[in-house]
Parts: structure tokens; C-alpha cells; sequence
């Protein structure tokens, strides 16, 4: 399916508007202009656009008109963000011209944080302008009085479109899109995007099933200024915390007018952050800022940032989407970005107007990334882009949504089938696909119908399905969305005894390792902790000679296949390699000279003695999640063939597997082929803990279990217990049971790669370089040694002491090499 690409037409804005253009001393775009005209033909467009362009002006432009020309009380517009800090920041720059203005427009954000009683109250009075989440609207739709609040609903925006297309919450929104259509078929849907590969498809993705939206494109004016950070300091062989560059960061933060420091992990962010703190010798207003802080503290850093009171925010993705900070001047990426458009959209963050450059330093934090961050920068100087391939719908939404709908009105199965297909990632979604996940959404399946917990729908005369309780509706709307997380405590920052503020939260498993007295880094500072009650980690602050650091599960961001692909070529091409700092082109040449460069076309394979082992090195370059695979089902098939695999290490460019006996080039050969995707496959995942895992998220958003429950949320201890015992009945007594097909399938999609680890397969077999050496290469280094020491699990200084220990031992490894080549040139 292929969108229209439209021309660009003329218009006019009324004198309100005219006149607030004139005193900013703006004039209106074109593709503004092209918006304008697009809604007076009432035509569904995806507006894609480089960051700064004014993509949120061009979206709400028409609406302004509308509105001032012919005012209405009731909603006009819906706008759908993927942040609810983003919503926050659309609001105060949409308040600011219709004030100015002077015109009667009401505007208002709905999110989890707003407060009850104004959730009630818009429901019976809505705002002309309502700014809220895919989660938000959800909770809205499942309410009787959803289609009298949505009756004038003329226009639905979704802003950073490209961020949730290709994933479970993009299935999400379309799903209540969808809804939205059942409810008022005839409202008009924008997408904003910032510059993406293939426009065309997320215009499918955006329009109902087959009728992609109108695509129209602004050309990036200016391309940024992306440069590798140098240094002096040594750069790590492994790890990706980055502290080694701190010094260098901080004299990039001191000369910049405003920076933000984006960081890819939680943990990261903390521990960057107090490394700054610890030498901010001019004291400079630095702040933290990522999801896991309270609401407060993230809006005070918001409103302190706006107001130019900040010199600089360590962050994460969490303020990565839209927000509008006109006065940045430079961003830092600290470690690997992973993505070309990931990069770019945390790059557009400054100077965030259209004819300005943005700015940006990448600082890798390993050998690898400084590698994978060169590759990112000659992208983005070719206009090249990545793109995360789209995919069919998640299954285990649909009861959710089944639930949704049912709780709003009695509902017929057909129905709600056909408004399913409305949505693009179900447009193919088999009736008796449908009807099997239809009947567990009633009473759970043949296995679980005797529990009456498991009871949700009942039929009534009429034929139609209707909630079996209120409690199953209050149930269902406490538990709305795709997001599962980790259990998590909340934080308590002590004044005394037991009283104090709550700052955030952290994960459950991280608090369990605490006893008193231990110092852990949150928020920004070093808390002392005193004990767990209701559900709250209990801390003061305070200091600690090695803090440990929270880590959050899920925090690793993907290596992008296109990026992986780049990787691959800028190591084919020796030339390219002077823009590499000099630590990392001394690295690759010992490599080219000791061992070889892996080559286009081929997968190099390393086999060398270390330790009384033998070492095997896989150089895929295709990602952590492929690579753990790879690693399962290689060291699986080792086994049957008596070869004693005793373990393997990974990280995103490779694995390394450890075995007591020798490999040869035949055997490996057989190892590295793609009947390992067969038995080895199908006895791993049944034998892995990992389905397991998978069918604890499947059973969350399927309904099946929860995480709240009344005014209290379960443990993940809890839930895991409860899932597991249920995955075990249903393997038993109700093998066919549809959550269990659903649970192999996503396991396949989002812990194996499984489709990028086939592919891989596929095209490299038969095609190894097959290489044996009598130590362990340069190259290796980093993933023999395991240098990951940095992603703590409860640990936090102390890894950098082991960092520091891992570094010298890589240094010997290396001069033990360096001394073998000088003996052989002799």
C-alpha cells in the first residue's frame, strides 16, 4: 500500500492568527500552508518533517482556525503523545498564542497524573483541546459516555508517530483509533513524524486498514554537526557507562550555553550525572532526569529548563520525544546510539528551529561503539536512514480490547471483530484467530473456565456480552496498556523517622538486595537505606565511598540492522578509519596484523586457546538479543555433538563461546547453520525460562493476571508465582491454549530477534572465515573479558574498580600480541 503525495496549495489564516505571525515576525511554511488546506478537505495527512520544523504547530494550525472562526464547546481535537511530559510542554505552547490572542480555546492534558476530579469533570464537559496518552484514551473509551464526549470530535493528532508504530503500544493506539471510528467515523487523523525511511508505511499504519493517509515531506534545510568527542583518556575495551570521558563532558557542559547529556539507561544517567556533580568545580546547575523520578521532580527540572535556570540535564529517552527547549545549544550522546533516527531525534533537541544546525557530540563508551558512533555520523552526513521493520498485531491486546469495549456497552463478537480489521497491524487477523482469543476473553479457556476468577464476560438474552462483574470492570481499568514493568518500590527521601518525600521509584529485586545501611545512587544524590515499609524503600541521604546504582530491566536499547549493516562496511574500509581516534585505529590495525578484518559478504570466525579452554569468536554484529540466541542454540548442538561447551559471553557485535574440546572449521561448519533453528530451537525454548518470562508479559496485557488490584500492586514476586503455576496447567491439561501460541510468538519477536537471527542464518551459511590463533585477537577482547562488568545488577562503584582491573588485564592480553608480531617480523 502506498500513500498519495500531494502538491502544495495556497490559504489564508484568520486576522487572529495573522496578526500573532506578524508580531513573532514569522510568516507561515508552506507544508503549514499545505496542512491548512489538507483539513478544509477534511484529508487524513502524516506530516514528516526534520526536528525544529514546527511539525506541532503545522498539526494544531487548522484546529486554531477552526476553532477562532467558528468557536463550539465540546472536544475538537484529540492530541495522542507517547510522553506524558510531552503533553505538559504542547500545552504551555499552545496556551501562549491563544492567550496572546485573546480567543476563547479551552486546552487541557489528561494523563495519569491528573487528578480525579478533574478526570471526571472532562468527561462530562471536555475541553476543546485535549492533550493525553494512548493509555489515557483508552480508560476514556471504556466508559458508557465515551460517545457523547467524543460526538464533535473533529480531528485526532499523533505526535512522534514513528515512535510508536513499531511496537506493542503502536498496536495499542491503533486499536483505539479504531474505536474512535465506531464512535465518530468521519474524524480526521494527523500524524507528525519526524524524517523516517519509509513514509508510505507508517501512512498505512496511520489511516484505517487499506487507506493510507496523504503523505507530505519537508526537506531537511540543514544537516547537524556531529562529531566523535576526543579525549585523551584511555577508552575502555567493554563496558558502556562512558565515566572514563567525564572530565571531557563536563568541559563541553562549562562552554556551552545549555546542554543535554542523553544517556541509553537509567543506571547510566545516575551514575553520569553524580560523576559530574562530584567535579563540578564551578558550580554549575546540572540536573538528572528519566522515568523512574517522581512527577514533581521531573516537572520542576521541565519548568527550570524552560525558564533557562539550567545549565545543563542528564537524561534519557524519557525527554528524547518533541519537548521544546529553543535555548539548547548542544546535545552529548553518551554511548552507542544504536539508530541513525534515534540519534537524530535526540540531535534535533538543539537548536531546535529549522534553518539552525543542530549540534552534537557522541562519546562512545567502548572501542566497539567509537566504531558504531562513525558509522552514525557518516549516515546522517549521506542522508541515510534507519528503520524498524513493522510487523503484524500483538495478539494479547485484543482481549484487553475486547474487555474495553465490552465494559463501555454490551458488545457482539462480530462487531468488535470488524472494528479490529479497522486497525492496520490486524487488517489480516484470521476470524478464528480472533473468535479462540474472543473465548478466553469469556472464561479463560477449557482449563481455567472452572475458576470463577478467570470469568469476565457473560452472555445475556439478547445474545450480547456484558462485564460478569463490577469488579471485573474496576480490574480491567486499573491494568490498562501494554507497558509491563518490572515490580517497583517507591522511594522515600527521609527528613526523620519515617516521614519525608517520595522522589521515585526502583525495582523491587534491586531493593531486596539492600540491607541497612548500604548507599545507593537515585535522584541525583547518595542515599543511606534504612528499611522497606508498605511497599516504600526508606532511605536519607547521606554519603558512601562505593553507592550501588539502580538498574531497570529493559533498559538496553536494540542495535539497529542498518547501523549493524554500517558497522560492518566503515571495518571493510581501512581508509575511513583516520576519523577513528587514534586508541581505536591502533586497535583494528594490531587486529588487521595479529588476526584479520571482518570482511563484507562473510562471517569471521576466531578459534584460539585461552585460560585451558578453548575460545570460539562469532563476529555478527547483529545485536544482543540474536547474538543470546545464537549463543543458546550453538552451545545446545555442542553438546549433542560431545564438544563440552562450558559457557559464552556476548555483547552486541559478537559472542564468545568457551568449550573444553577444539573446534575445527568442519565442525563449525555445522555449528553455525540454519537447521539450528529446528530441534536445538524448539528444545531450548521449551527448556528456557524465557518462555516463561514471555508469558508473564502475554498473561499482563492479555487480562489474565494484574499488577494492580484495588489501592495495592502486587510484587513481581507475586505475579511471576501466579503466572508460572498457570503456564504449567495450561502446558499440561490445555496445550492448545491460544496464550501459549501467543507467548511463542512473541518470544520470537522480542527476546530471540528470531526473525534477524534466520535471516543471518540464511545468508552467511557456508560463508565463514575461519581463522586459528594462538592467543586471543584484539578484537576479542572486549567479549572474552566480558567487560559488561558495568551493567550493575546491585553493584555500583565497585564495577569500576573491576572495570579498572578487566582494562589492565586487556592491555597485557594486547602486549602479549604486540611482543608475538615483533617476534615474528625478526
Amino acid at each position: 500500500m502506498f500513500a498519495r503525495i500531494t502538491n502544495m496549495p495556497k490559504t489564508q489564516l484568520p486576522i487572529q492568527l495573522q496578526d500573532w505571525f506578524s508580531s513573532k515576525g514569522w510568516a507561515i511554511r508552506d507544508y503549514q500552508a499545505h496542512m491548512l488546506n489538507q483539513a478544509r478537505e477534511n484529508r487524513s495527512t502524516l506530516l514528516v518533517a526534520p526536528t525544529g520544523a514546527g511539525k506541532t504547530l503545522s498539526g494544531f494550525l487548522p484546529t486554531l482556525c477552526e476553532l477562532i472562526e467558528a468557536p463550539m464547546q465540546g472536544l475538537h481535537t484529540l492530541y495522542i503523545s507517547p510522553l506524558k511530559a510531552l503533553t505538559h510542554d504542547i500545552q504551555r505552547n499552545l496556551l501562549a498564542p491563544i492567550e496572546a490572542m485573546g480567543v476563547d480555546i479551552s486546552v487541557e492534558t489528561r494523563t495519569g497524573d491528573t487528578p480525579s476530579h478533574k478526570r471526571q469533570r472532562q468527561r462530562k464537559k471536555p475541553p476543546n483541546i485535549l492533550l493525553t496518552t494512548p493509555e489515557s484514551l483508552m480508560l476514556l473509551l471504556s466508559y458508557a459516555d465515551a460517545k457523547h464526549m467524543f460526538r464533535h470530535l473533529r480531528t485526532v493528532i499523533i505526535d512522534e508517530a514513528h515512535s510508536l508504530a513499531a511496537n506493542k503500544r503502536g498496536d495499542f493506539t491503533t486499536l483505539a483509533m479504531a474505536r474512535l471510528s465506531a464512535l465518530k467515523p468521519d474524524y480526521r487523523r494527523v500524524g507528525l513524524s519526524a524524517t523516517v525511511a519509509e513514509a508510505e508505511v507508517l501512512a498505512a499504519w496511520l489511516g484505517p486498514s487499506g487507506e493510507p493517509v496523504d503523505v507530505h515531506r519537508v526537506a531537511n534545510v540543514v544537516k547537524p554537526k556531529v562529531k566523535l568527542m576526543r579525549t585523551t583518556a584511555d577508552i575502555p575495551y567493554g563496558g558502556h557507562m562512558a565515566t572514563y570521558a567525564v572530565a571531557d563532558i563536563y568541559r563541553e557542559i562549562s562552554q556551552a550555553k545549555t546542554s543535554l547529556v542523553f544517556v541509553n539507561t537509567r543506571a547510566q544517567a545516575e551514575l553520569i550525572f553524580q560523576s559530574l556533580w562530584e567535579i563540578n568545580e564551578q558550580g554549575l546547575p546540572i540536573a538528572i532526569y528519566h522515568g523512574a523520578l517522581a512527577k514533581d521532580q521531573r516537572h520542576k527540572v521541565e519548568n527550570m529548563m524552560g525558564q533557562g535556570l539550567i545549565r545543563s540535564v542528564v537524561c534519557t529517552s524519557a525527554l528524547e520525544l518533541g519537548i521544546d527547549w529553543g535555548n539548547v545549544d548542544l546535545v552529548l550522546q553518551v554511548g552507542a546510539p544504536k539508530g541513525v533516527a534515534r540519534l537524530l531525534q535526540r540531535i534535533g533537541r538543539s537548536n531546535h528551529t529549522l534553518d539552525e544546525p543542530s549540534e552534537a557530540l557522541l562519546v562512545p563508551g567502548n572501542r566497539f561503539e567509537a566504531l558504531e558512533a562513525l558509522s552514525a555520523i557518516d549516515a546522517i552526513e549521506h542522508n541515510q536512514m534507519d528503520h524498524e521493520p513493522y510487523h503484524e498485531g500483538a495478539l494479547d491486546i485484543i482481549p484487553q480490547f475486547i474487555m474495553n469495549c465490552a465494559i463501555a456497552g454490551p458488545v457482539a463478537p462480530e462487531d468488535i471483530y470488524q472494528q479490529v480489521l479497522l486497525a492496520t497491524p490486524y487488517g489480516g487477523l484470521e476470524r478464528d484467530t480472533f473468535m479462540q482469543l474472543w473465548r478466553f476473553t469469556i472464561d479463560g479457556g477449557y482449563a481455567l473456565s472452572h475458576y470463577d476468577r478467570y470469568h469476565r464476560l457473560e452472555k445475556r438474552e439478547d445474545g450480547l456480552f456484558e462485564p460478569a462483574s463490577k469488579r471485573v470492570t474496576l480490574r480491567h481499568r486499573q491494568n490498562i496498556g501494554t507497558i509491563v514493568e518490572a515490580g517497583r518500590l517507591k522511594v522515600k527521601r527521609l527528613r526523620r523517622a519515617h516521614t519525608g518525600k517520595i522522589i521515585g521509584e526502583i525495582e523491587e529485586y534491586f531493593a531486596q538486595q539492600l540491607v541497612p545501611g548500604d548507599t545507593f545512587l537515585f535522584a541525583g544524590e547518595c542515599l543511606i537505606f534504612d528499611t522497606i515499609k508498605d511497599m516504600c524503600v526508606e532511605a536519607y541521604p547521606g554519603k558512601g565511598k562505593e553507592p550501588k546504582i539502580p538498574s531497570f530491566v529493559g533498559g538496553q536499547m536494540p542495535l539497529s540492522s542498518f547501523l549493524a549493516d554500517a558497522v560492518r562496511l566503515l571495518l571493510a574500509e581501512p581508509h575511513r578509519w583516520v576519523d577513528l581516534p587514534l586508541q581505536v585505529r591502533e586497535w583494528l590495525d594490531l587486529q588487521a596484523e595479529f588476526s584479520a578484518i571482518p570482511q563484507l559478504g562473510k562471517i569471521m570466525i576466531e578459534h584460539f586457546p585461552y585460560r585451558q579452554a578453548q575460545y570460539t569468536l562469532i563476529y555478527t554484529f547483529e545485536g544482543r538479543k540474536a547474538n543470546q540466541a545464537l549463543g543458546m542454540l550453538i552451545t545446545k548442538r555442542m553438546e549433542k555433538l560431545k564438544l563440552q561447551p562450558l559457557s559464552f559471553s556476548i555483547n552486541d557485535y559478537g559472542l564468545s563461546i568457551c568449550s573444553l574440546k577444539v573446534i575445527d572449521k568442519a565442525q563449525m561448519l555445522s555449528l553455525f547453520h540454519p537447521d539450528i533453528l529446528g530441534d536445538e530451537l524448539a528444545d531450548w525454548m521449551l527448556s528456557s525460562p524465557m518462555l516463561k518470562r514471555s508469558f508473564r508479559h502475554v498473561a499482563m496485557v492479555s487480562g489474565l493476571t494484574e499488577q494492580n488490584h484495588h489501592a495495592t500492586r502486587k510484587t513481581m514476586k507475586q505475579v511471576t508465582f501466579s503466572t508460572d503455576l498457570i503456564y504449567d496447567t495450561l502446558r499440561e491439561h490445555d496445550p492448545d491454549h491460544i496464550l501459549l501460541k501467543v507467548t511463542q510468538r512473541d518470544a520470537e519477536r522480542e527476546l530471540l530477534d528470531l526473525q534477524r537471527l534466520t535471516d543471518l542464518l540464511i545468508r552467511y551459511v557456508g560463508k565463514i572465515d575461519f581463522i586459528e590463533l594462538p592467543k586471543v585477537s584484539p578484537m576479542a577482547i572486549p567479549i572474552v573479558l566480558n567487560v559488561r562488568a558495568e551493567i550493575i545488577k546491585g553493584s555500583g562503584r565497585e564495577a569500576l574498580l573491576e572495570h579498572a582491573t578487566l582494562y589492565d588485564e586487556a592491555e597485557s592480553m594486547l602486549a602479549e600480541v604486540r611482543e608475538m608480531l615483533a617476534n615474528a617480523s625478526l
